[in-house]
C-alpha cells in the first residue's frame, strides 16, 4: 500500500450547514457541484475533504449510524506561528465552530487547541515548532 491518505469524508447531520462552515467560513476551495447533490469535495494541499450525508455514509460502510460521543479520530491542521493557531481558533468559532480547548502549551513542545465543526469533527489547529526554535 503507497503510505498516504487521498480522502477523508467527513458524515455530516446538514449537509449545507456544513457547507457555510468550510466552505464560507473556513474559506476551503470548494469543487463545483450540483445543487441536489449529496456530496460536497473541497480539494486540499495535498488531500481532499468530503462531506457526505451521515446516514448514508453509515449504510455505504454497512454499519450503524447511531452513535456519539468521541468517534477516537481527529484531525489536525498545522501553522507556521503560534499566533495563527489563536487566529484560526477564532475563525472557526466566527464560522460557527465550536471552541472546545483554548490554545495552550502543549506536553509535546508546540501550541495547540481545538474547535468542532457543526457535527462535532474535532480538529487540532497546532503550532508544532522545529527543532533549534
Amino acid at each position: 500500500m503507497d503510505p498516504r491518505i487521498t480522502l477523508v469524508t467527513l458524515g455530516v447531520t446538514d449537509l449545507d450547514e456544513s457547507i457555510r462552515f468550510y466552505r464560507d467560513g473556513l474559506g476551503f476551495p470548494m469543487r463545483d457541484r450540483d445543487e441536489d447533490s449529496d456530496v460536497a469535495f473541497f480539494e486540499l494541499d495535498g488531500t481532499w475533504l468530503s462531506l457526505y450525508p451521515r446516514e448514508l455514509l453509515a449504510e455505504d460502510a454497512t454499519v450503524s449510524a447511531d452513535g456519539s460521543g468521541f468517534a477516537g479520530v481527529t484531525l489536525a491542521h498545522n501553522v507556521e506561528t503560534r499566533p495563527a493557531v489563536d487566529t484560526l481558533l477564532d475563525e472557526a468559532q466566527a464560522a460557527g465552530g465550536r471552541l472546545v480547548k483554548h490554545a495552550q502549551e502543549a506536553s509535546w513542545g508546540g501550541y495547540s487547541g481545538y474547535f468542532a465543526d457543526p457535527d462535532g469533527h474535532l480538529w487540532e489547529v497546532a503550532y508544532p515548532p522545529l527543532s533549534g526554535e
